[in-house]
């Protein structure tokens, strides 16, 4: 059964808050550092760009409402494929500087989506 956009944008969230979480009173030097961190963020931005890339080819009316859309299955696609020119520092910046505007988009699109279906078409 296929799933419904509102799973992939519960998707996003989670990984925007396991992303926090993981980073968490977590210094860039101590980031670059820990592998476990960063394979942890890393995992989790891949999943977002995944969920991301799907809503993209669905659900291209909620995949503009993204302010960084494109960037985001960019940034996915070099995570996955080119993993050995991962430069840890703009990970660790995108993390803190761009998951949290990702999260805030995709709560509103899941309220907006939750309000379709309680209203009707």
């Amino acid at each position: 059964m296929a799933r419904e956009v509102t799973a992939y944008l519960c998707d996003i969230i989670d990984a925007c808050a396991s992303i926090a979480s993981i980073l968490t009173d977590i210094s860039i030097e101590t980031y670059v550092e820990m592998r476990e961190k960063r394979s942890a963020v890393e995992r989790e931005f891949i999943v977002i760009g995944e969920a991301v890339s799907i809503m993209a080819k669905f659900w291209p009316e909620r995949f503009k409402h993204l302010s960084d859309g494109q960037k985001i299955i960019g940034f996915r696609n070099i995570l996955t494929h080119n993993y050995a020119s991962v430069d840890h520092e703009t990970v660790y910046e995108t993390a803190l500087e761009d998951v949290p505007k990702l999260r805030r988009e995709c709560v509103e699109l899941l309220r907006e989506s939750q309000d379709v279906v309680k209203d009707g078409p």
